[in-house]
């Protein structure tokens, strides 16, 4: 990573403090107020020394002074506690802000764009490098205010007592940020490729645990399991170079601070010696001179030596942001342009949609599909067939909104990118091929606002044979799902999921492959019960289950992302094209 790249990132960094700008100015008030009770505290406790030894007063007078050291004893815990929550407090903010700003930006590409990139490398980027971006603003970023105002506050309180102990301090200071910062050079970057190991391994692990029966099948075991133990190697690697970065910084730091607190001891050693006569502003170095400037010395860097201690955290937030800044910046570019008057359609209106030369493209601007010409009327039912990479899943995508497009997809006389989203979206039902189930009970999946009364949620699930398995669940209905639906087969979450779609009652139902999991029986059950909810609003289904399109009014058949037939079954079946051939290939199947 070069100096420009990471002066970029630390610039990103402190720019997003504003989103905790009230927790991290109250760190630093906590933070100087401690430092006001260390002053205090020393100046008691060498007044009290001064009193005791020198001046030898009694005990009954150093009552008040031991009674206000105990205080300042107090409330340094006190502060200092107290710092540390709002510290935390701090970090959890932030962290929760820029994971929101993240997942927002994945919810305005939509799943499309998300499913482009392992699974395993967005866990990563949304949980390991926001956490370790906590340090960073909890500690470094107060200390590194505070690291300027402590020693300050030091040099005021000792230059009026003895000038040369105050000059020793402010001269060797310079040289604790100035190596510190030699040392750090390579730490940002050494946790850069430290993140970069870490999402490799997380995504190939991840991916190879899902194709764990397929990588059996193959007998590819051994194989997968040297290239896991090699990237997990690399990890180890990185990790150890992070951390020895880490101790060397922090060997420094305690090097020169021990260095510099010596001198400060040796000068005060040798004028009560009488070899030097300088410093003082009264001629001779007092007791109480000599104490409370010992006493502040170590506090003086104290400050320098906790920024040195969390300047790692510094570099684990530059390595972790540069991926998070990347992903931002690169995503900004490829966000849907906003209209300047977005379009609600009107509740309770049937939908029409009608499409002109319409082209679909990926997010990243590559063309997919089209151009395509159709018009799709109130409560029209149309099948949609074709081979394998046809365009029909990227065709649903894209009436869903998730898609850029060139040319004109009309809702209702409307574009469709000029719609609100959200808005679009909950006027539609959609199952897909492979479902995802929210982590609460079997019926909050089915009805998640329970807006379903009973009678008609025990309709909905005789209908897609969810009846059939329900009693065997430990409390039917009420079942949690677990994550990723582990409690339940495939095909059980695929039933699951077209009930929830049909209990949603939307204008536009999408059905893409709905029946892919299921055997048989249920894949029967099933599509009786969208034959008969097809019939209650506009729908368009993807399959390749040619047999149960007999009824279908329209068929679209699709090839290298273009509408090559049109017709219903009875029609395509009798025309010499792909639709035909499909059939015979499928009958060969059977056979």
């Amino acid at each position: 990573m070069d100096k420009s790249r990471q002066k970029q990132l630390t610039l990103w960094l402190k720019a997003q403090r504003y989103l905790a700008k009230r927790w991290l100015n109250l760190s630093v008030i906590l933070g100087t107020g401690s430092a006001l009770a260390i002053l205090l505290q020393a100046y008691c406790l060498a007044e009290l020394l001064q009193l005791a030894l020198i001046d030898h007063h009694p005990l009954s007078q150093l009552y008040p002074w031991l009674a206000m050291l105990m205080g300042c004893f107090i409330l340094r815990a006190v502060l200092h506690y107290l710092r540390e929550k709002v510290g935390v407090k701090a970090g959890e903010v932030l962290r929760i802000a820029i994971r929101q700003v993240i997942v927002d930006r994945l919810e305005t590409l939509g799943p499309v764009w998300v499913a482009s990139r392992p699974v395993g490398s967005w866990t990563t980027l949304l949980h390991e490098q926001i956490e370790k971006m906590h340090d960073y603003y909890a500690r470094y970023l107060p200390q590194m205010t505070l690291a300027a105002v402590i020693p300050l506050l030091i040099l005021i309180t000792l230059y009026p007592i003895n000038w040369a102990a105050a000059t020793i301090l402010l001269l060797t200071a310079p040289l604790i940020p100035l190596f510190m910062a030699m040392v750090g050079m390579g730490a940002a970057d050494a946790n850069r490729r430290n993140f970069a190991a870490l999402a490799r391994l997380s995504g190939d692990f991840l991916d190879r645990l899902r194709g764990l029966d397929t990588l059996r099948l193959f007998n590819r075991r051994q194989p997968e399991e040297q290239a896991i133990a090699e990237t997990s190697e690399q990890f180890r690697l990185r990790t150890m170079e992070v951390l020895r970065i880490a101790f060397l910084s922090s060997a420094v730091l305690e090097f020169f601070a021990s260095v510099s607190i010596a001198i400060v001891a040796v000068y005060y050693g040798f004028s009560y010696l009488g070899v030097f006569h300088f410093g003082s502003y009264h001629g001779t170095v007092t007791l109480f001179a000599g104490f409370i400037a010992l006493i502040l010395a170590p506090e003086f860097f104290q400050p320098l030596r906790d920024l040195g201690s969390f300047y790692h955290a510094k570099a684990q937030a530059a390595g972790a942001a540069d991926e998070i800044e990347a992903f931002l910046s690169q995503t900004e570019k490829l966000l849907p342009t906003l209209p300047e008057q977005p379009t609600l359609l009107p509740r309770g209106t049937a939908l029409t949609i009608e499409a002109r030369d319409w082209i679909i493209y990926s997010i990243e601007g590559v063309h997919l599909v089209g151009p395509l010409n159709f018009r799709l009327d109130v409560g029209q039912r149309v099948a949609i067939v074709g081979p394998s990479g046809s365009g029909k899943s990227t065709l649903l995508n894209a009436l869903l909104g998730f898609l850029p497009y060139k040319g004109s997809l009309l809702i209702n006389g409307h574009e469709l990118n000029t719609l609100i989203r959200q808005d679009w979206l909950e006027r539609v039902s959609w199952v897909g091929q492979h479902p995802r189930l929210l982590s609460c009970s079997v019926a909050e999946n089915i009805s998640a606002q329970g807006t379903l009364s009973q009678e008609a949620l025990q309709t909905i699930v005789e209908q897609t044979g969810i009846d059939e398995f329900i009693d065997r669940l430990a409390q039917g209905l009420a079942t949690e799902v677990s994550e990723e639906s582990t409690n339940l087969s495939v095909g059980q979450a695929q039933r699951i999921a077209v009930a929830r779609a049909l209990a949603k009652q939307g204008d536009l139902l999408l059905l893409d492959e709905p029946t892919a999991s299921l055997d048989r029986h249920h894949e029967q059950r099933v599509m009786q019960s969208l034959q008969m909810a097809s019939h209650q609003q506009m729908t368009v289904m993807v399959t390749h289950q040619l047999d149960q399109l007999t009824n279908w009014p329209v068929i679209m058949v699709m090839e290298a992302g273009k509408i090559v037939q049109t017709g219903d079954y009875t029609t395509l079946a009798a025309e010499a094209g792909l639709f035909q051939r499909m059939i015979s290939h499928r009958s060969g199947e059977i056979e």
